[in-house]
Formats: structure tokens, C-alpha cells, sequence
């Protein structure tokens, strides 16, 4: 990228400058204090000791206690014992906990806030998408987890003279690995539905976004949850991951695809459920008839929200042809104009990269579509001279096969732009992937719009915004298809897949099989007789 193209970060850095400093000269040791950190992981499982970073400036952020399997069989142990007694707690005090933590969490965001931005390097207001989102699952589970829960009624096999009731049973002990790119979010949102549903919960968190889960769990001990019920454990993933899945009744993993193969195979061969949210390759569909300046807009918060590493951020963009020049501009002009900073305050727009291997990646995928022939439209450099980790956003035109950028998971600020002149043709593109996590489609015919989305093979499809729409809406399931992934995280089955379904069928009066002085033949022509009424009574 030259300079005549505009870089954006020249307009970078709103606090002055300072990285990792907020509004009065605040930085990293000022937020994260010994005091802080001894409280947070007070009573967290670990015989060594790790530390995690800052993405702003690369500077140790705190020692934390590093767990062995041993560590973490004990912390099993910990949870399997106090999930008994929580367990018999009624759900309507559990879900109770949850809503004094919303309000918590709305009251104190400012702490956590400071966090989620020094740990993963992200902007203030993708750090508060987190609050807003975990403040969502936490509302909604604390109004609706009875409902879910609750004992429900069946017909049974002879009608009135058997009486069936689903109950749902909590699992025990839930195995749940989180991420770091979303560290409030996917850890303490997967884990609330888990606690009112009755489990214990052991989280192996990212070491180098920790402090985030920690303060989560802190706040949640503060609302009433006992603190034996979640326990944490910390340590490279190859070592403690593995042990988590070795001792879990069920698990919970939100991570690459790759190690959630893994996952996968080490929960089957115990016998244990899990679910995966997964990669993804995400597809932004603008139709002809798109509103382009609502488009384009969308589709800067799509690619580039924390930086692009979010699991359903847009890196595929088709446009139609039509109006693919006109968009085009647009979206270039204001991914131009974003801000790049470092301040733990409101103020920038896109922050950083999380680690040297994203930047790699993020690199290696620009650097070598350009070099066969790809056309930068925007970014295309990294930006020591704002942070470490800084990578501009980067719009792509003219990106074919076989560059890696158009089939593999980028997880950063760079989106392919792709011209299309049939719908058909476009789904048919937007499909050609072994993913299917997210989707977005823009028109300004809603019906149309619906029309589209119902033909991608994506868990969520978002018409006329980018995701936040889907991913917010917790009463409906989210989840990918294909690679992305299995099971699904808000509504039923967010809460629902941390229990085992139990039938309790009563048989009242005669029993289901000969009797009253029936023979068997007799026995057998009753109920055939019965079946035939049953059917045309049109019983279920």
C-alpha cells in the first residue's frame, strides 16, 4: 500500500498516543495491581506459574498459576463435590444469581472493560459488544431457565392409564475450554446456562486473556454462585485441555477446527457429549438492489470488528456487478477512514492483533495474494509504529484460486471482494466452502433478502446487518454447520444440551400386558384394536 492510497492509521490513536494508557495518563500497572490479581486468582488450581501479555505494547500484564492434570483431576474432584448440593438448589435461586450478576456487570463495566482491551488488544467499543452480549444470555437464562427446565407432561402409550413426565437431570461437572479473542463473552455466557441448569462448571480459559475469565467468575462469586461450583484452571493448551476433556461429563469448547477434532475424539471415547463452535470462512452477499452506503457500513463492522478475529466476521465479500464499482467505493472510503489506537477509552476504531501468529498468518495471506496477482483497495501493511501487533485493514479485489486468502480462516482484518452476476451463482460460491458458521445478506426487499438466506448453508444468517443481529437474538440457537462445527449455543438448546433428558412413566391401574383374565391372544387383538382407535383419534 503507498501512501496515496490514504492509510488510515495515520489518524490513529485517540488518547494522545500513550499504548495501553486511558484519559489521565492511566496504563496497564495501574489496572492490572498485585492486589487485583492476588484476588482474582485466589483459590485457582496450579503448582507452577505462567504469565500472560499485553497485544498493545507486548509487556507482562500479570503471573499467574499454571495447572498440571493433576491440578485439574483435583479441580474436578473440587466441582463433583460441591455440584451435589447446587444441584438441589431450586433453579428459581439459581437463576436469581443471574440477574443480580447482570446488574453487577452493567454497574462495575468499566473494570472488565480495562481488562478485555489490555488482554486482547481490541477497541473499548468492541470490548462493551462483550458486556452487552454477556448481559443478554445472563438476562435471559435468569427469566427463562425454569421455563426450559421445567418438568414437562406426555401422552403416554395407553392414554390417561399411563402418565409420562420429562424431567431434565444437570450432567455433573461441565469441561469448558474458552478462547481468547472474545474473553468475557465465551467464557462466562457458555458457562450461565451450565450453573442454573445445576452443573459445576471446571473453564480452562487462554492464558494470555485469564485475567477477563477471572474477574467474570470473581463477579458471579459476588451475585451468590458458591465458588467451589466454578472452578478454573490455567496452562498450555496441549497439556491442561486434553486433561479437562479426560475428566468432564460433558464439554463445551469454542476454538480452531482443528483441535476441536481432537476435542471431539477425546469426548467420544468417554462416552460424553460435546459441543464445538468452530472456523469460519463467512460470506457478506450485497445484492443488486443493497443499499450501498448501509452496506458498505455494514460490512466495515463485519470485517474488521476486534480486528477481524471474530469467529463470525466476513472474509468472503460478493457483490453484484452492477453495482459492484459504486459499493466498492464506498466501503474502500471508510475503511480508509478508520482509526487505529491503543487507549483504554472510547475513541478508536479497530485495535489489535492478538499474537505473532496472527499477525503471520494475516501477513502471509495479504503478501502472497498480491504477489499473484491480487489488488490491494485498502491496508495491506502492519503498524509497528502504533503497536506490535498492529495490522491495517485490508480490503482485496481480484483474489482467486489458488491463494490461501479465498478457503482458509484469515482471523483478521482482511476480507476478498468477489463480483457475481446471478444469485444463483453467488449462493453457489458463498456454499463452496466446508464451513458454514455465519453469513450475511444485504437487500433492500426484506423478503428477497430471507429468500437468499434461507439457501446458504450457514448456522446464522444475518439480512442487512452483519452479525450482530443473529448472535444477539440468545432466544434463537447459534451454531455452525459442516466444519464450524456441532451443537448450538442461546435458547433451548444453549441451556438444554447441559442436562440428560429422564422419562418417568407411571403405569396406573391395568399393566401393559395380559390381564383380567386376557390370554395373550386376546391380549393381542385388544391393543390391535386400540392402536387402529388411537390412530383415528389422531393421537400423537
Amino acid at each position: 500500500m503507498t501512501d496515496s492510497q490514504g492509510s488510515p492509521q495515520d489518524r490513529s490513536t485517540p488518547a494522545g498516543g500513550n499504548p495501553a494508557a486511558a484519559p489521565g495518563g492511566r496504563t496497564a500497572a495501574d489496572v492490572v495491581t498485585p492486589d487485583l490479581v492476588a484476588r482474582l486468582t485466589h483459590g485457582v488450581a496450579g503448582t507452577g506459574t505462567t504469565a500472560n501479555h499485553t497485544p498493545f505494547t507486548g509487556e507482562k500484564l500479570a503471573d499467574l498459576p499454571e495447572a498440571t492434570p493433576d491440578d485439574v483431576a483435583a479441580a474436578f474432584e473440587r466441582a463433583r463435590e460441591a455440584q451435589r448440593g447446587w444441584a438441589a438448589t431450586p433453579v428459581q435461586r439459581r437463576a436469581a444469581i443471574l440477574l443480580r450478576f447482570h446488574d453487577l456487570l452493567l454497574r462495575r463495566q468499566s473494570e472488565v472493560l480495562d481488562l478485555i482491551q489490555l488482554e486482547t488488544g481490541k477497541t473499548r467499543l468492541h470490548a462493551h459488544e462483550e458486556v452487552q452480549s454477556v448481559a443478554v444470555a445472563a438476562r435471559h437464562y435468569g427469566r427463562r431457565a425454569h421455563a426450559y427446565l421445567r418438568p414437562k407432561a406426555h401422552t403416554g402409550v395407553v392414554p390417561t392409564l399411563t402418565k409420562v413426565t420429562e424431567l431434565r437431570q444437570p450432567r455433573g461437572v461441565i469441561g469448558q475450554i474458552a478462547p481468547w479473542n472474545y474473553p468475557l463473552e465465551l467464557s462466562v455466557s457458555d458457562a450461565l446456562p451450565a450453573f442454573v441448569a445445576g452443573n459445576a462448571v471446571v473453564m480452562k480459559p487462554d492464558t494470555e486473556t485469564a485475567l477477563t475469565a477471572l474477574w467474570a467468575r470473581d463477579l458471579l462469586i459476588e451475585a451468590g454462585l458458591p465458588a467451589a461450583v466454578w472452578q478454573v484452571v490455567l496452562g498450555e493448551g496441549p497439556v491442561v485441555g486434553p486433561a479437562v476433556v479426560a475428566h468432564a461429563d460433558y464439554v463445551s469448547f469454542t476454538g480452531s477446527t482443528r483441535t476441536g477434532r481432537e476435542v471431539a475424539q477425546g469426548a467420544a471415547a468417554r462416552l460424553v457429549g460435546a459441543s464445538l463452535e468452530l472456523g469460519g470462512k463467512n460470506a457478506m452477499l450485497v445484492l443488486a438492489d443493497a443499499d450501498l452506503d448501509k452496506a458498505a457500513a455494514g460490512a466495515v463492522r463485519g470485517c474488521f470488528s476486534s480486528a477481524g478475529q471474530l469467529c463470525i466476521s466476513i472474509e468472503r465479500l460478493y457483490v453484484h456487478d452492477s453495482i459492484a464499482d459504486a459499493f466498492l467505493e464506498r466501503f474502500a472510503a471508510r475503511t480508509k477512514a478508520l482509526r487505529l489506537g491503543t487507549a483504554l477509552a472510547y475513541g478508536a476504531d479497530m485495535g489489535s492483533l492478538v499474537g505473532e501468529r496472527q499477525l503471520e498468518t494475516v501477513s502471509r495471506h495479504v503478501e502472497e495474494a498480491v504477489a499473484k496477482g491480487a489488488r490491494l483497495v485498502a491496508g495491506g501493511r502492519p503498524r509497528p509504529d502504533i503497536g506490535p501487533l498492529f495490522y491495517e485493514p485490508t480490503i482485496l479485489d481480484g483474489v482467486e484460486p489458488p491463494m490461501a486468502v479465498c478457503t482458509e480462516e484469515t482471523f483478521g482484518p482482511v476480507v476478498s471482494v468477489y463480483r457475481f452476476t446471478d444469485e444463483k451463482e453467488a449462493v453457489r460460491r458463498a456454499n463452496a466452502t466446508p464451513y458454514g458458521l455465519n453469513a450475511s445478506v444485504w437487500s433492500k426487499d426484506g423478503r428477497r433478502g430471507r429468500a437468499v438466506a434461507a439457501r446458504l448453508r450457514a448456522g446464522t444468517v444475518n439480512v442487512n446487518e452483519a452479525y450482530a443481529a443473529a448472535y444477539g437474538s440468545v432466544q434463537s440457537p447459534m451454531g455452525g454447520m459442516g466444519d464450524s462445527g456441532l451443537g448450538r449455543r442461546h435458547g433451548s438448546e444453549g441451556i438444554l444440551k447441559y442436562t440428560e433428558a429422564q422419562t418417568v412413566a407411571q403405569q396406573r391401574i391395568a399393566p401393559l400386558a395380559p390381564a383380567f383374565g386376557l390370554d395373550d391372544e386376546k391380549y393381542a387383538r385388544l391393543m390391535t384394536r386400540s392402536l387402529r382407535a388411537l390412530k383415528a383419534l389422531r393421537f400423537r
